[in-house]
């Protein structure tokens, strides 16, 4: 099935990546149908799709999610939203509890608007600098302010961080430190070249790409590629099901004067005070993605994320018991590949590939001044965007199957340590001769606020617009 990249709304399929660094999160609340759907009518013909670019780079791009309570909003019937997922009809914070947001990320401590209902749908603006990004807030705050029963209940700015040296060159860090992005899945019919390490592993060290339909709904999923029928997987109902994808937004603060702390402390007792062999221990991966699999002495200089095969890498036969990149490792944790199989097996990585998410998080705040161990009270960290064709599936198995619970990679109670749940035992295991035990450790992310949401295709979101009977 060829792909309608005209209906897809852009930077799900193909990130806007580091030329639109800027980013505004704009969640708007509606409470009058009219007024509302004649706001998304117009804002509509503004929405960027994942058709090709023709000439000149676009100056920004504009998309658009709704909430569930959105739905409601624009007047959606009843008994068409009931066809949507029941996570996304029950809304992630009737779910924060089983995600692991306890405590100081307990719903009732979230930002303003977020998870309460107020918000129903999410304008995201990618510009390529700040000085853009205020002109298009601006624009966008001036046709709310005309739209009757149309207002702002949160706002969120993000910026991609620089590597050191103040470097332009992609990939961008994390507020920790660490490169970001590498390892997205491979798409079938959009990215397959990106099918070795970001794929399903294969017998014999091949890898093939991912099902559009894992992450577009409308299109086959992996299910309808060995079902007889070719029955497409489940979607909302006409119009709204074709060319969308459930997001998940989450609002993520890191404390990373405390992560420093952590490691210069716990690196006094490793391998003779090396600090960044054990960051990349935690983490999986050197600071700049290089693969502790493929590196784990020391990281590639010259490691690119985009070159062909830098992420063509398994764990059952290059490192099955964890020696070079810890079985408790983030990486390790949040995309198994095929660690999850035995040694031996054809089918290794079948446990793993239909959890795959497309993430577009992006980091918020100011980074902490190199060598800072104190916190500075200002706030920072990531808003963790990712797109799926099921939540419960993807992104809800990810945290809650391998990030929160250790069990899968034989690690007990063990929660991943560098963004897990408070409830696992805040320890982490380094394998090697002997093991190194990372001590019992408050968590380093805190939520601040989520919410689950819907991405139309452009033709859904005019029906939207326009009122679904």
């Amino acid at each position: 099935m060829a792909v309608d990249r005209s209906d897809i709304q852009g930077n799900v399929l193909r990130a806007y990546g580091s030329t639109y660094p800027c980013t505004a999160y704009v969640f708007v609340g509606i409470s009058d149908v009219v007024s509302g759907r004649a706001w998304l009518d117009e804002t509509t013909d503004l929405v960027s799709t994942d058709e090709e670019w023709r000439g000149q780079k676009p100056t920004s791009h504009r998309n658009v999610a709704v909430t569930c309570a959105g739905l409601r909003a624009l007047g959606v019937p009843e008994n068409v939203i009931a066809t949507f997922s029941d996570e996304f009809l029950q809304g992630m914070a009737a779910r924060s509890e089983m995600l692991g947001d306890l405590g100081p990320s307990a719903r009732e401590h979230w930002e303003s608007g977020l998870g309460t209902g107020a918000a129903h749908v999410l304008v995201t603006l990618n510009t390529r600098s700040r000085e853009e990004v205020d002109a298009e807030l601006a624009s966008l705050r001036d046709e709310i302010a005309h739209a009757s029963g149309v207002s702002i209940v949160h706002e969120q700015y993000a910026e991609l961080l620089s590597p050191p040296g103040g470097d332009p060159a992609p990939p961008p860090r994390e507020q920790f430190g660490f490169s970001d992005g590498a390892a997205q899945p491979a798409i079938a019919g959009v990215s397959d070249s990106s099918a070795p390490g970001g794929g399903v592993p294969l017998a014999g060290g091949a890898w093939r790409p991912l099902a559009l339909g894992e992450f577009v709904l409308g299109y086959p999923d992996e299910d309808t590629l060995v079902d007889p029928q070719k029955r497409l997987p489940n979607a909302p109902a006409d119009p709204l099901g074709r060319s969308g994808t459930y997001v998940v937004y989450r609002k993520l603060r890191q404390d990373v004067a405390l992560f420093r702390r952590t490691l210069r402390a716990a690196a006094a007792r490793f391998a003779g005070g090396d600090e960044e062999l054990l960051a990349a221990k935690v983490v999986g991966r050197w600071r700049n993605g290089t693969p502790l699999v493929t590196s784990p002495e020391r990281p590639d200089p010259g490691f690119s994320a985009s070159a062909s095969g830098s992420n063509d890498f398994r764990y059952l036969s290059e490192d099955v018991d964890g020696k070079r990149c810890p079985l408790g490792a983030h990486i390790r944790r949040s995309n198994p590949r095929d660690a999850l199989g035995w040694p031996g097996l054809d089918d290794a990585g079948l446990l793993s590939f239909r959890h795959r998410i497309i993430r577009r998080g992006v980091p918020y705040g100011p980074p902490l001044l190199p060598d800072v161990l104190e916190d500075d009270g200002v706030d920072r960290g990531l808003v963790f965007v990712c797109f799926n064709a099921s939540i419960s599936r993807q992104f809800e198995s990810v945290q809650l199957q391998w990030l929160n619970d250790g069990n899968g990679f034989h690690l007990g109670h063990d929660s991943d340590f560098l963004l897990g749940s408070p409830l696992g035992t805040g320890k982490m295991t380094v394998q090697g001769d002997p093991p190194f035990m990372l001590s019992p450790q408050a968590p380093f992310v805190t939520t601040r606020g989520g919410e689950y949401l819907f991405m139309p295709g452009i033709a859904a979101l005019r029906a939207l617009a326009r009122g679904i009977e």
